[in-house]
């Protein structure tokens, strides 16, 4: 399960940078794969929706505890932690 989470991360994580997924990997931050406030914005919004969870994401502090972004495994973290907890 926790896989497949991960493997459905990077896919909307490669979607908002406009790459493939194959250059979307666990220690990629945002800033490597060229992603702005904007697009972490847009994948904050692809997550929630895509696992109907809701993301505590604020973009006004994006260096808060609740959600870390700082790594593409630091989100599929969240997301599996997020979806764990809506069960």
């Amino acid at each position: 399960m926790s896989d497949d989470i991960r493997q459905r991360v990077r896919v909307i994580v490669a979607e908002q940078a406009m790459i493939d997924v194959e250059q979307v990997s666990p220690e990629s931050t945002m800033d490597d794969l060229g992603l702005d406030s904007l697009g972490l914005v847009e994948i904050v919004f692809a997550i929630e929706e895509e696992f109907g969870v809701s993301v505590p994401y604020n973009a006004n502090e994006p260096n808060s505890e609740e959600f870390d972004i700082s790594t593409v495994k630091a989100v599929e973290d969240g997301v599996i932690k997020l979806t764990a907890e809506k069960v």
